[in-house]
């Protein structure tokens, strides 16, 4: 089943809008989704503008244009009240929209997410990721690395090349300047210290894990409930998609 903006899972009365990575494709979810219970839950695979069906959108490739497009979404969909999970980059999305309309967000989920503070790129990896908008082989060595450089090669580059069928470079780039070289926004979500949050990360990423969430989300979020995630890297829902979808069902129904 297709909406405006997202494609849909399920038809259950728990609804949560998922919200891909930099990386990230719409089909990347299908695994995890596989795991889940469609009568239980309702979940829309969003695209940010530039990104999946949405490619050819075009935009300014923010952050609050995202949640905007979210809530718009939702309103479409005739969701008053929904969760949020967002992967990488999603989860510093995920936190704009709940900042945008706090009393339809029900309660965040984070899967290796990026902080309200952004990921504060230094200038060797900030380079890495600007020659990645254009460069599909940069996009697999970074895929190598946050995996924990253990995974088979081919497979990261099928990651990479996902992304470069999938989403703009122009669109990249203006997400990049706002995770991963922007100033955040860490200090506006203490509005949200009130909402339930959980951050899983995989136990083999290398840089969002449990010792940068407590330094950053627990932070954030006093509230936040962290877990790893055993025999995952960076992207959770890929690499351990029956685990991930457990605690995801179970984060959302509870």
């Amino acid at each position: 089943m297709t909406a405006p903006g997202a494609r849909l899972h399920g038809e259950g009365p728990h609804k949560a809008v998922l919200l891909n990575g930099w990386l990230g494709s719409p089909h990347h979810w299908d695994w995890m989704l596989q795991s889940l219970d469609p009568q239980a839950l309702q979940l829309a695979v969003f695209d940010y503008r530039g990104y999946g069906a949405r490619r050819d959108v075009e935009g300014d490739f923010t952050f609050r244009e995202a949640a905007a497009d979210v809530l718009a979404l939702a309103d479409a969909l005739g969701w008053e009240r929904f969760a949020l999970v967002g992967h990488s980059m999603g989860g510093m999305a995920m936190q704009r929209v709940a900042l945008m309309a706090p009393q339809r967000v029900t309660r965040l989920l984070g899967l290796a997410p990026v902080s309200a503070a952004g990921s504060q790129l230094d200038g060797p990896r900030l380079a890495l990721f600007e020659q990645a908008v254009q460069d599909v082989g940069a996009r697999q060595r970074i895929v190598d690395f946050s995996t924990g450089q253990r995974l088979s090669p081919a497979w990261c580059a099928r990651i990479a090349a996902d992304s470069l069928a999938a989403n703009r470079p122009q669109a990249m780039a203006g997400y990049l300047r706002e995770w991963g070289s922007g100033p955040g926004f860490a200090d506006e979500v203490v509005a949200l210290r009130g909402l339930p949050v959980q951050v899983l990360v995989g136990a083999h990423d290398p840089s969002i894990n449990l010792d940068t969430a407590e330094r950053s989300w627990r932070l954030h979020h006093p509230q936040a409930e962290l877990q790893a995630l055993p025999g995952a890297g960076h992207y959770p829902m890929l690499e351990a998609p029956v685990a991930t979808a457990t605690a995801l069902q179970r984060w959302l129904t509870a």
